[in-house]
């Protein structure tokens, strides 16, 4: 609802205790908040669990995870297992905000309304001006970080064009962080599902980029898959977050445990 982890606030939607009572079973929430009261970014989190799911796969070395959900975020995997992540910028929020304003519909299905638009330069650069790019990691974002004001006087087509190619631009902007360049990106989240904005990110990457669901992981079930984990590490008291993915001072474990 609420990310704000320089004033060292963030507030998740969601009420583990009742979701408890209602399921009568243990329920862990409210994952991010330890990391942020210790000076982490409390985000990105699925970076703790892309090394497990990718460990048993035959795929090159450096990597990196691509998760476009409404926020994009990066987890780059190393040649000897050496762990960066942070958010990258927008992923389909604008997008999906845009499309809902005009048509009612959630998103760009298959980005077929976008690949019918043209690029505006002129807008892209000024999107492309906003400060957080430059920051070095770690650094995470509200889903409301950005404004898409440059392409509210465009088309539709022209709009969703210029938001996909944000996106992706964004994506390049932050490759520049990285330790090394990967050698493959593995995209997952609802952005792998959007072939106009998956091109686009080939384009500009100059590396292989393949969806989650192409080396044998579920693009859909990431996100999921990880925060069950989470909540696992979290009874153990495992950590959750890392220096080198949100910025914590030390591995931080965290979670609320609510049972019924």
């Amino acid at each position: 609802m609420l990310h704000r982890p320089e004033d060292r606030l963030t507030v998740q939607i969601g009420d583990g205790a009742a979701l408890a009572r209602a399921i009568g079973r243990p329920v862990v929430y409210d994952f991010r908040a330890a990391d942020v009261a210790a000076g982490g970014q409390g985000a990105p989190l699925a970076p703790t669990i892309h090394p497990v799911l990718v460990r048993g796969l035959d795929l090159p070395r450096p990597l990196a995870v691509l998760n476009l959900g409404g926020v994009g975020n990066v987890t780059f995997i190393g040649e000897g297992g050496e762990l960066v992540a942070f958010d990258t910028g927008p992923a389909n929020a604008l997008m999906d905000d845009r499309l809902f304003r005009e048509t009612g519909q959630d998103f760009d299905d298959g980005g077929r309304i976008a690949a019918g638009g043209a690029v505006d330069a002129a807008a892209l650069e000024r999107l492309m001006a906003h400060p957080y790019f430059a920051k070095r990691p770690p650094k995470s974002l509200d889903r409301n970080a950005f404004d898409a004001a440059p392409t509210d006087d465009l088309p539709l087509a022209d709009a969703l064009a210029t938001l996909a190619a944000f996106t992706a631009a964004s994506v390049a902007r932050g490759a520049k962080h990285l330790p090394a360049l990967p050698k493959l990106w593995i995209v997952a989240g609802g952005g792998a599902r959007n072939p106009t904005l998956l091109a686009m990110l080939r384009e500009r990457l100059g590396a292989e980029v393949r969806t989650a669901d192409e080396v044998g992981l579920t693009a859909d079930a990431i996100e999921a898959q990880a925060f069950a984990v989470l909540a696992v590490r979290s009874l153990k008291g495992l950590p959750l977050t890392y220096p080198g993915t949100t910025g914590a001072p030390r591995p931080m474990t965290g979670g609320v445990l609510a049972r019924p």
